[in-house]
């Protein structure tokens, strides 16, 4: 067994589409990043990386690298999943925070648990995902980004 834990942060600004967990949210503002800057997801690829031993997202999606320009994370996280299952390894669970004080994420957070699942092969019972509010507090209280935290379990096969 192996454990990995993953963060990610964005920020919020104009003109951009806001995807978390492959799920597009509709708000005013998205996060700004290379890719669809899903932090969610990004959050869930380190992790599952780090327990793997792997590294981290920016040596395997480098944002110098213009084939990532504007991708969708869901389709790095497959990249991932390959990744996981060429080494031995396969997702025991993920338990995943998003961390923004809007929009509102539980009409979404169903969807997200199985875009993460469906991608990476599992079951959803092996997928969690909750969201928290900083109460006003921080870059994510006052609306500037929204941040995720996630840990997950590899099992060796």
């Amino acid at each position: 067994m192996r454990v990995g834990l993953g963060y990610d942060v964005h920020r919020l600004v104009e003109d951009r589409k806001l995807i978390l967990g492959g799920v597009e949210i509709p708000h005013e503002k998205g996060l700004l990043g290379h890719s669809d800057a899903d932090v969610l997801v990004h959050a869930i690829m380190d992790a599952l990386v780090g327990a793997a031993a792997l590294g981290d997202i920016g040596k395997h999606f480098p944002d110098t690298d213009p084939q990532y320009k504007g991708i969708s994370s869901i389709a790095l996280l497959a990249h991932v999943g390959k990744l996981l299952e060429e080494h031995g390894y396969t997702v025991g669970n993920i338990d995943a925070t998003i961390i923004a004080q809007r929009p509102k994420m539980a009409p979404y957070r169903e969807q997200m648990r199985e875009n993460v699942a469906k991608t990476l092969g599992i079951s959803i019972d092996r997928v969690n995902i909750k969201a928290t509010t900083e109460e006003g507090l921080g870059f994510t209280g006052t609306g500037e980004g929204i941040s995720s935290q996630a840990i997950t379990l590899l099992l060796s096969k």
